[in-house]
């Protein structure tokens, strides 16, 4: 999949497909069709061009973590130990093992990294960070934010 938007030939019809699939992802072909002004045939081929060329990953449901019993949302700052290309690689490596982080960044600044957890509550965030995120390799420091309020979540992309 090629990651580099600018080498994507989207037009203003492929953006306006897009934008109703970030609206919602379960509208039809016919609905999107009629919304953007082209054919059902031509916007089901467009719609297909866009996930063969990477451009649309995947559509999923948006699960409300309530309804689940995941309502707690931490932001986990993680320093490794050092700073060289293995150290990075095997902590990345490590990540998808834990299904609880739903997100890892690589950023710049005072952390490597940033994790996005849900759990259950605070306690059940203290298992998973004593039994698991302490052991994810090459970590030095943890630092654990809990969300007080999910002000905008999952938000679509504007272009």
């Amino acid at each position: 999949m090629e990651e580099n938007s600018t080498s994507h030939n989207i037009d203003k019809i492929d953006r306006k497909i897009l934008k109703c699939l970030q609206t919602d992802g379960r509208m039809s072909n016919a609905e999107i069709a009629e919304k953007v002004n082209v054919s059902p045939a031509t916007c089901h081929r467009r719609t297909q061009r866009l996930f063969e060329d990477g451009i649309i990953s995947s559509v999923t449901a948006q699960v409300r973590p309530d309804a689940v019993d995941l309502s707690v949302l931490v932001l986990v700052g993680a320093v490794l130990e050092r700073s060289t290309p293995e150290s990075f690689a095997e902590f990345e490596a490590a990540i998808p093992q834990f299904p609880f982080i739903l997100e890892c960044q690589c950023v710049a600044g005072d952390f490597d990294y940033f994790l996005k957890v849900r759990v259950k509550d605070i306690s059940d965030f203290n298992t998973l960070h004593r039994a698991q995120l302490l052991t994810l390799p090459g970590v030095r420091q943890l630092r654990s934010f809990f969300v007080l309020k999910e002000v905008i979540e999952n938000a679509p992309l504007h272009f």
